[in-house]
């Protein structure tokens, strides 16, 4: 990692557009030098203005952004132009120039050093052959493919070793195969570089396949700052657990702790073994919860095994290439999507379905509106069973 990759801090930042609508509220986060961060959220969760805001394209309303120990923004009082914030950025729709070769554009990024023109010419082509467009050197933009002008703005955030990069959703515009191999590029690339990375995205795949950590936003607040794997398996709040991919979710009610972090659960109306999750929302017995899926915590088994958790009976089956995604409906009416099998399933067709408690998620924590005598009662814990 280059000794100049910036560290980015932000501390109580608020951004209010007119008639008081309130972007980003009281977001306070610190990216530390050479980290790959991806800022997750549906539209309208802020990660855009978060973007510009750090980038420079937006003034913020209050609080404080760091750029590489430089203040970049503080509020109304103070505010660092974009060219002097010493960040290049990629947006979603390339923004190259037209009217100059491909690379003329990479150049461009040269622009402000005491370089020689002859010398910036020579990175940029360098840098083309890095991204594997050194043969497109001469043309324009517009003879050029949407992947390829995605490769050139990323040679041209990438020539001048700048400490930081910011990505605006930069594959949307792509279709699926080429989005995938533009990912690998990117992730591949920028690490090469050192900088500190920051990329938004609505894509949750995408977070977790190029992020050293997630930032997941919610109307404007950050939610969740880890890495992946923590986002994934202990996701903080439900909007968390959802947005990252769940399978479906079922109501539930809570039967007697079992392990640290882990609680029995009971499904009404529905037969099968006792039910093991992770207690997210610290729950007490007798609680009406929602029970949240991940895909790769179920698997469906034979209705007569002894491993089946839930009995359940297939709704719909997709074809993925590496096996079927199955849509399956439980005995209290919940429905599950996402499901992986190996083989073709019947419609109609009567499963069981084994749960994984690692991927199996408790929130919420009511006290009970249903009658516990019409909970169907569950096998007595082994507590070899459980997770850690």
């Amino acid at each position: 990692m280059p000794s100049d990759a910036y560290e980015v801090s932000l501390e109580s930042v608020n951004k209010f557009y007119t008639k008081g609508k309130r972007a980003l509220c009281d977001l306070t986060v610190k990216v530390e030098p050479g980290e790959f961060v991806v800022l997750l959220g549906p539209s309208g969760s802020g990660k855009s203005t978060l973007l510009r805001s750090i980038a420079g394209i937006e003034r913020i309303s209050s609080g404080t952004i760091t750029i590489g120990g430089i203040p970049a923004s503080s509020g109304s009082n103070f505010h660092l132009p974009p060219e002097k914030r010493g960040l290049a950025m990629v947006f979603q729709d390339y923004a190259l120039w037209p009217h100059m070769r491909v690379k003329e554009n990479v150049a461009f990024a040269l622009g402000r050093t005491k370089l020689a023109r002859s010398l910036c010419l020579a990175a940029a082509l360098e840098m083309l052959e890095r991204v594997g467009l050194s043969r497109q050197a001469d043309k324009y933009p517009n003879e050029l493919s949407g992947g390829e002008q995605q490769r050139v703005a990323l040679a041209r955030a990438l020539v001048a070793q700048l400490g930081l990069v910011l990505f605006d959703e930069p594959l949307s515009n792509l279709d699926a195969d080429l989005r995938e191999r533009m990912r690998i590029e990117i992730g591949s690339l920028v690490r090469t570089s050192g900088a500190t990375t920051l990329y938004i995205t609505h894509d949750q795949s995408e977070a977790f396949a190029l992020a050293d950590k997630i930032g997941v936003l919610e109307h404007g607040r950050l939610v969740q700052f880890d890495v992946p794997e923590s986002i994934y398996n202990q996701p903080a709040t439900e909007f968390v657990a959802r947005f990252t991919g769940i399978s479906g979710e079922i109501r539930a009610i809570t039967k007697e702790p079992v392990a640290p972090g882990i609680i029995q659960v009971a499904i009404p109306h529905s037969s099968g073994g006792r039910i093991l999750a992770k207690n997210l929302s610290n729950a007490q017995a007798g609680s009406e919860v929602s029970l949240l899926l991940r895909p790769s915590a179920l698997r469906i088994v034979d209705v007569n095994d002894t491993n089946a958790n839930l009995a359940a009976h297939v709704t719909d089956v997709a074809f993925r290439g590496r096996g079927y995604d199955v849509a399956l409906k439980l005995q209290d009416g919940s429905h599950l999507n996402s499901i992986y099998s190996d083989h073709r399933m019947k419609l109609n067709e009567s499963v069981g379905l084994s749960i994984d408690p690692v991927g199996c998620f408790v929130f919420g924590g009511r006290a009970a509106l249903m009658d516990p005598q019409s909970v169907p009662r569950y096998f007595p814990l082994d507590m070899k069973e459980t997770v850690a």
